[in-house]
């Protein structure tokens, strides 16, 4: 490997992506565990890499070369690999996550300045982010761990800090796969004006959705990861690379790894608008209600007419938990998919909702729809419905035109708005 990413679990990390994009074709994932690590570090065969959890102090000692900065943080996260004429392979040390994180700050108005910042974890990518608050002149910096102690206090006592202002999370807690996992209870902070979450893998992790629930200002590690990169390929290949080329990037990575869902009535177009979405956007396609009858192995009508509608919404959960995990999918979802709030939250993890509204007039009825068999049957639906269709959507589009018409507005709303 030349270029590229070390850490324990890397899972579905989008670093190659991104140094890609700023200009290094063969940069990749390696895995590795704590005996491989020691090797590698050892063989030196490398070129230029990123170090992530759990080795970011454990590289200081192969390091020839330290930056002040990362000496004054404790953590590393890039190293480059400089060889001289008789062959002999010296390596220095960086951290690049500092200016990754001051980027994700000032980009997203988050000061700072005279305040109380509590931060979560007591990691590598703590102690950058303690350096960027003392650099900001935060007032005070509390730091939480599990077990308190070494001037840490632990998520017991956390609870009682009322007064914390700004919280930042720099544990792996929440992250894919070992998603809804969340630490603190924000509601124990009522002056609270903005949380920061270093993870991006889900875009939305439990944290970040109890701060828009509360409607408090929050935003995820993805802009810090692009801005890292940025001045990390600086390194690697001295060379100059503008912030510009950070906020393209952050785009195009959004509208790549982002899910497009849609929800309304039965009848509404959302498959077929939804298949003509993914072939334009060049993403998979994922029919809730299709997983659903391949999980029971039988059609909805007949899960209704056997195991009832508690039993179907039940399914319906446990695929939606699933899908919403993933990445660069348009998801159809069933018509009643919104009177659960568990699976918009597992929508909302990497998605944008989109609310097809179609005139009640022009929705179809039966087609082996157990709840919409008759109009009655439907007007009742839409009246249930449509305010829950309202609550939870991020926009709604009317549907009461062509194929053609409403998949151009939805390609038009998620290329400006993603």
């Amino acid at each position: 490997m030349k270029y590229g990413l070390i850490g324990e679990k890397l899972g579905h990390s989008f670093s190659p992506q991104i140094h890609q994009a700023l200009g290094c074709a063969d940069y990749q994932l390696m895995p590795l565990d704590e005996k491989q690590f020691h090797n590698f570090m050892k063989e030196k065969s490398f070129s230029g890499i990123n170090v992530t959890i759990p080795y970011k102090e454990a590289v200081f000692p192969y390091c020839d070369i330290i930056s002040e900065k990362a000496q004054a943080i404790g953590a590393i996260n890039t190293i480059k690999a400089i060889t001289d004429e008789d062959g002999k392979t010296t390596l220095y040390g960086d951290n690049t996550d500092f200016d990754g994180v001051l980027y994700l700050l000032d980009k997203n108005g988050i000061d700072l300045a005279g305040k109380i910042v509590m931060i979560l974890g007591t990691g590598g990518t703590c102690k950058t982010v303690t350096a960027v608050a003392k650099h900001c002149q935060a007032k005070k910096i509390i730091t939480v761990s599990r077990t308190g102690g070494n001037g840490f206090i632990d998520y017991t006592q956390c609870k009682e800090e009322k007064e914390v202002q700004v919280v930042i999370n720099t544990t792996p807690v929440g992250m894919y796969p070992l998603v809804g996992e969340c630490q603190v209870d924000l509601r124990n902070y009522p002056q609270l004006e903005a949380v920061v979450d270093v993870i991006f893998n889900p875009l939305e992790t439990a944290l970040l959705r109890q701060s828009r629930k509360l409607g408090i200002p929050a935003v995820n590690g993805l802009e810090m990861l692009v801005a890292q990169a940025k001045v990390a390929e600086g390194i690697f290949f001295t060379n100059a690379i503008s912030d510009q080329a950070i906020a393209e990037i952050y785009q195009k990575l959004k509208q790549e790894i982002g899910n497009l869902v849609l929800i309304g009535m039965p009848g509404c177009g959302k498959s077929t608008i939804g298949r003509q979405l993914a072939k334009r956007l060049n993403k998979k396609f994922i029919d809730s209600d299709v997983l659903i009858k391949e999980k029971a192995n039988m059609e909805i009508a007949d899960i209704f007419a056997q195991f009832g509608e508690g039993y179907f919404r039940k399914l319906e959960q446990d695929v939606v938990a699933e899908i919403g995990k993933e990445h660069g999918l348009v998801i159809a979802t069933g018509g009643g998919v919104i009177r659960n709030e568990a699976n918009i939250d597992a929508l909302k993890q990497n998605g944008k909702i989109i609310f097809l509204d179609r005139t009640l007039e022009k929705l179809e009825t039966g087609n082996g729809r157990p709840l919409s068999t008759t109009e009655e049957a439907v007007k009742q639906l839409y009246a249930e419905r449509y305010p829950l269709y309202q609550k939870y959507c991020d926009i709604k589009m009317e549907n009461d035109g062509t194929v053609e018409e409403i998949t151009a507005k939805i390609l038009a709303y998620w290329e400006a708005d993603i």
